[in-house]
């Protein structure tokens, strides 16, 4: 790919602006969309007319007419209450172009482990780096170790859309490109929305400002992060604490961030650490307490289809889970 020039530092990505209004593209990122969305009724609407909204939505992005629409609202529980910015079907599909092309421009830019919103990555591939780090860090058992668990709080609400946007530019130097980046950024009042492709995107964007500096700053080998949580292991406990400071002021001064005063969190390994929903422990994985207590709450509450039934399982294959899967089966 053609590089810009010496004094902008990032891509020139006129290319790139051609490639996401490309029909190619939009029809492309039309069928990633609509997947499991298809007996919407606004998703239908948007498909009875298909080609010409296509085409209408190219024409708005070429003349730079486009105007991203407001968001609809709503809260769900998951299983703390969440609130939920829904934009209308055009805006979501030009969500899923430009993430189809920035995607693979930023992601060569991450580390290795970063987990949230990744291809190939996920929620079990960064618990099993946790158990694999565990295993070497403590030489299997043979030495004593430690890991800081930290949250970003209200880390979506509070992305500081500037500082998104200037790190978002060190990139992509291209005014077309950056001009409706800048729309789905700017479509928010403040921070990012949560139920936007784009923000899963813009979050590792914005959160591996704290990667980098993790990883340079301190040359932190068992560091691991997925979206807002993140966690650093050591033989060393002080260490541990004296890094926190460190961190909290990073986050301040370059992110307009903060952690989660009641989420920093110290334990020991034989303690076990919780993360992602999972408890890794010296010799096995278990469920963490309060998502098993969920399940089982739920089972009993509601009428499980087999569909939610088989994702639960799926859930206990990856940890010492026979017992809580025959109490499943029971309740059923």
């Amino acid at each position: 790919m053609n590089r810009s020039n010496p004094l902008g530092g990032g891509i020139n990505s006129h290319k790139i602006f051609d490639e996401i209004i490309s029909l190619e593209n939009l029809f492309s990122a039309w069928r990633e969309f609509r997947r499991g969305k298809r007996n919407k009724p606004d998703v239908q609407e948007f498909e009875l007319n298909l080609e010409d909204n296509i085409f209408n939505l190219r024409r708005e992005l070429e003349d730079k007419t486009y105007q991203h629409s407001p968001y609809a609202s709503f809260y769900i529980k998951d299983p703390k209450l969440r609130n939920i910015n829904k934009a209308s079907v055009k805006d979501r599909l030009l969500h899923h172009a430009v993430f189809r092309k920035l995607y693979p421009i930023f992601d060569k830019t991450f580390i290795y482990d970063s987990y949230s919103c990744r291809i190939g990555k996920g929620t079990h591939k960064a618990v099993n780096r946790l158990e694999q780090f565990c295993r070497k860090l403590s030489k299997n058992n043979h030495h004593k170790i430690f890991a800081l668990k930290c949250d970003i709080k209200k880390f979506f609400d509070s992305v500081n859309q500037e500082i998104l946007l200037e790190l978002i530019k060190k990139k992509i130097s291209d005014e077309s490109t950056f001009w409706f980046v800048e729309k789905i950024i700017k479509s928010f009042k403040s921070g990012l929305p949560l139920g936007n492709v784009t923000s899963q995107l813009f979050a590792n964007i914005y959160l591996n400002e704290l990667d980098q500096f993790i990883k340079n700053k301190f040359k932190i080998k068992y560091y691991l992060r997925y979206c807002d949580d993140f966690i650093i292991l050591s033989r060393n406990k002080e260490y541990l604490l004296i890094l926190i400071p460190f961190i909290q002021d990073f986050l301040q001064v370059n992110l307009r961030l903060s952690l989660h005063p009641d989420k920093i969190i110290l334990r020991k390994y034989s303690q076990g650490f919780d993360f992602l929903g999972y408890v890794v422990l010296p010799h096995h994985r278990v469920l963490r307490t309060k998502t098993k207590r969920r399940i089982l709450k739920r089972i009993k509450r509601e009428k499980i289809s087999e569909q939610n039934l088989q994702s639960y399982f799926g859930v206990l294959k990856h940890c010492n889970g026979y017992k809580i899967k025959q109490n499943l089966l029971n309740l059923l």
